[in-house]
């Protein structure tokens, strides 16, 4: 399992991409869609949202568990991504990719956000 290492990473196993335009894209980590098991349901903030860091902002529902969502920064949802709420299994297909959740317009990141490398050894994988 490789963490692309332009992403930075929380705690609770969500990406961020680089911050352009003032906006970020934000995810799951493959590490927790497999720790997930076949995800079922995405219920992701709405455009207009604010979210919060470190607070919870949605919800992923899998055949496994219920998890809850992470934003890992601060600021206003611009875009959700439809084609997960349509097709909830793009998060364990392609995490990094198709898989993104939402896009946030960042107020404030906070500091504490890991590199790749970082992620790598805190998630032990």
């Amino acid at each position: 399992m490789s963490n692309p290492q332009q992403l930075r990473y929380s705690k609770e196993h969500e990406w961020l991409s680089a911050v352009e335009d003032g906006v970020a894209t934000i995810g799951i980590t493959e590490f927790a869609a497999n720790a997930l098991g076949d995800v079922v349901y995405a219920q992701l903030p709405e455009v207009g949202d604010t979210v919060t860091a470190g607070e919870t902002c949605g919800e992923l529902e899998s055949t496994k568990s219920v998890s809850d969502l992470y934003s890992p920064v601060t600021g206003e949802v611009t875009a959700a991504n439809q084609d997960v709420v349509d097709d909830p299994s793009l998060v364990n297909s392609a995490p990094f990719e198709g898989g993104w959740l939402f896009k946030v317009r960042v107020a404030d990141e906070p500091e504490d956000l890991l590199s790749a490398d970082e992620y790598t050894e805190f998630s032990g994988n």
